[in-house]
């Protein structure tokens, strides 16, 4: 039987229609999961009043609640506006402590904010060579994810996340905030904290495995020094090497940071260096699958659709200094500088394309040489005062951002493509012979300035924020022609929250995010015709609960970002194009009954292609987006033995359209992963062992991926490690 939902709103019946299409194993576990979550909600109106927390995290000295066994903190970075608490803040947002990065076994900022959050969808193929992540149906560039509040200064293609302290993520576009994305991303901001000293002095080494046979250890040290403990140093260093669970493909990823503090009574200084490297032996872009020609079944999960031979090589460097300095109680003026530089080198898979229904695939090897410099500053004061009965806290900040690409060196390989097949894959040898390469090289300035008054009414019952920021565009690309752009556009935003009590806020936002116009390209009507960044334009409203260690938030929004397009009659190129995202969220995180931490939620996304320059897509369902994601994580404190916890996950999502008219789609998967945790003592020193069972049914499945129409989710994956706190 043949299940239809309603396909122009974003509804309670669209949801229950979707769960109605799920399998009857992921049912069971969302509702066992998602009574426990509801469970929470009368423990906590009827103890609201004793606000018991489930934990605490400590950033600059400073003891930060956390939520779910310490793996999420009710803190995190706005932007300009600086840290906010989640019940102060009109934005959905969520950050994710460094515990969150261990139990994760991590290896890049994906595998964190994907982990539990059902509004973030990320491809899950091993050794793809981007981070691909879609926050609210828009993809959200990895070289856009900011360092300590800055553009430019994380590495650009993948970020192993060791010396993170926190992971931050505001859902939605943030123009205003944190000024306009590099590359345009529109779907949310990710901003990662590094690794600060504590006031306790913190060493551990951790040993890692993971399957097949990845080896990898870890260090960290934290000291703070001087009289008062106002100097703090912390050093993070990691090294990992071996086969992934994909035959014949290998990893090699090391990385070092060094994070310097100074607290004096009113002022702060920061400053971060990194180095990190990653080779990767049998990279992977994904496939794409010839017009007619049907989804096939997938090959085994460990299979590699790319020659054991190819490689991506990527070595990324990076520092900046952060000062901020209290003038008095009432100013507090900040600034912020720093540079990245990424060297990137790949003899992959350019195209890959099944090009029959027997799973025969054509490849057309490249090559792709990259030198990238990256400069970025902010400087800002921020200020509250009182008018009268009307409290204000009043932001002026500017923003800069320089990015420099070098003669980019890109082309293909082969003369000829090669032709084999997915289900039994054999590459020929490795060729070095270039065969129309180009250079291609980019000039991009971004300036901006931005100002934001959170005016508080009713003894700060209720908050309104309003702002502007005027941004400045500079950018010259060029490939096989020049495009140029020297254009401004004004983003405004604004929020409203209501505190219904100290454990329920109502919050509601307009907010704008902006995307490079560029210019009209070679071949068409127009061309060297220059656009203004495009505006991307969000509504949302929402309620957060938090109640006792469990917190709820629930909202609605609705997201419109223009497109690009030339149209077929006259050539024309321009932004007349739209999809429109309508979504409800519910996510949900913390400690239930005694022994139970959940995390998770539901979400909903109607991505609907509204304009476009062919009018049988309009109507049409965006690509690459899961209509329905649902994600549940379980974990129990075994009673008997309180050093036990065991772990149990599972992650939902809904089919994918992979073309334009909505002829094919990958069917919806569901994954389930398993896990627990020991704390145990060897010789006095605490050992903490991690144990985490991916994909445990080694279900083979497609997935969509940043590049290309789908590639291979990743197999079972078993991840263990141990670490020894000194």
């Amino acid at each position: 039987m043949t299940h239809y939902c309603p396909r122009t709103e974003a509804s309670v019946l669209s949801v229950s229609c979707a769960l109605s299409k799920m399998p009857r194993a992921t049912k069971i576990a969302l509702l066992v999961g998602l009574q426990f979550g509801l469970a929470a909600l009368p423990i906590g109106i009827t103890h609201a009043e004793e606000q018991v927390t489930s934990g605490t995290t400590t950033v600059h000295g400073e003891a930060d609640e956390t939520f779910a066994s310490g793996q999420i903190s009710i803190n995190g970075r706005m932007g300009m506006l600086g840290d906010k608490d989640l019940m102060e803040t009109p934005f959905n947002t969520i950050s994710y402590t460094e515990k969150q990065i261990a139990d994760q076994h991590a290896q890049d900022i994906s595998d964190v904010i994907s982990a539990s959050d059902p509004s973030v969808f990320t491809s899950g193929v091993t050794g793809e060579n981007i981070e691909s992540i879609t926050i609210r149906g828009f993809n959200t560039d990895i070289g856009d994810t900011m360092f300590n509040g800055l553009y430019g200064i994380a590495p650009y293609y993948r970020s192993t996340p060791e010396m993170y302290q926190s992971i931050d993520v505001l859902k939605g576009p943030s123009s205003l905030l944190n000024g306009m994305s590099p590359n345009g991303s529109v779907g949310g901001s990710i901003n990662l904290k590094p690794k600060r000293a504590g006031n306790t002095p913190n060493t551990s080494l951790s040993g890692t495995y993971m399957s097949e046979s990845q080896y990898g250890v870890h260090g960290d040290i934290g000291r703070r020094f001087g009289d008062n403990e106002q100097f703090g140093i912390r050093v993070n260093g990691m090294l990992r090497d071996g086969d992934s669970a994909i035959d014949g493909q290998d990893k090699q990823a090391q990385m070092v940071s060094l994070g310097f503090d100074w607290r004096g009574d009113n002022a702060l200084l920061e400053t971060d260096f990194y180095m990190s490297e990653e080779h990767v032996n049998g990279p992977t872009r994904g496939v794409t699958i010839a017009s007619g020609v049907d989804v096939p079944p997938p090959p085994d999960a460990d299979t590699l659709l790319n020659p054991d031979w190819s490689f991506n090589d990527e070595k990324d460097k990076g520092m900046m200094i952060r000062g901020e300095l209290n003038i008095n109680e009432h100013i507090t003026t900040y600034a912020a500088a720093g540079a990245s530089r990424t060297e990137f080198e790949s003899n992959a898979v350019r195209t890959g394309k099944i090009i029959n229904n027997a799973g025969d695939l054509e490849t057309t090897l490249g090559y792709v040489d990259l030198n990238l410099k990256r400069y970025s500053g902010e400087v800002g004061i921020r200020t509250n005062f009182e008018t009268g009965s009307i409290g204000h806290e009043l932001v002026i900040n500017s923003t800069y951002y320089r990015e420099d690409k070098e003669d980019a060196v890109a082309g293909n390989r082969t003369p000829e493509p090669w032709v084999t097949n997915i289900y039994n894959p054999v590459w020929g040898p490795s060729n070095s012979n270039y065969e129309a390469s180009f250079l291609m090289t980019t000039d991009a300035t971004l300036v901006s300035y931005g100002i934001a008054d959170t005016l508080s009414f009713a003894d700060d019952a209720l908050q309104i924020t309003l702002g502007i920021r005027q941004q400045n565009v500079d950018y010259e690309f060029t490939v096989f022609s020049t495009e140029k752009l020297n254009e401004s556009a004004y983003t405004p935003a604004a929020a409203i929250l209501y505190k219904l009590s100290p454990s329920a806020s109502l919050y509601a936002n307009y907010a704008e995010g902006l995307t490079n116009g560029k210019s009209a390209p070679r071949g068409t009507a127009n061309m060297g015709e220059s656009f203004s960044p495009q505006k991307t334009k969000q509504s949302e409203a929402g309620i957060k609960l938090k109640f006792d260690d469990f917190s709820h938030t629930v909202s609605m929004y609705e997201t419109k970002q223009p497109n690009s397009y030339t149209d077929p009659d006259t050539t024309v190129y321009s932004f007349g194009g739209e999809q429109r995202n309508r979504g409800i969220e519910w996510g949900f995180y913390g400690t239930i009954l005694e022994n139970y931490s959940l995390t998770g939620g539901l979400a909903y996304v109607d991505a609907e292609i509204t304009k476009s320059t062919k009018s049988e897509e309009e109507g049409k369902k965006a690509t690459s987006v899961p209509e329905f994601q649902a994600k549940l994580a379980l974990e129990w404190n075994v009673p008997v033995l309180r050093e036990l916890t065991l772990i149990g996950q599972t992650n939902y999502m809904s089919k994918q359209y992979i073309d334009k008219n909505n002829a094919r789609s990958l069917p919806g998967q569901t994954i389930f992963d398993v896990g627990a945790r020991y704390e145990s003592a060897i010789a006095d020193q605490k050992v903490t062992w991690r144990l985490a069972v991916k994909n445990v049914a080694n279900k083979a499945y497609w997935t969509s991926t940043h590049y290309t129409q789908m590639g291979l989710g990743a197999p079972r994956t078993v991840m263990l490690s141990a670490t020894v706190d000194f």
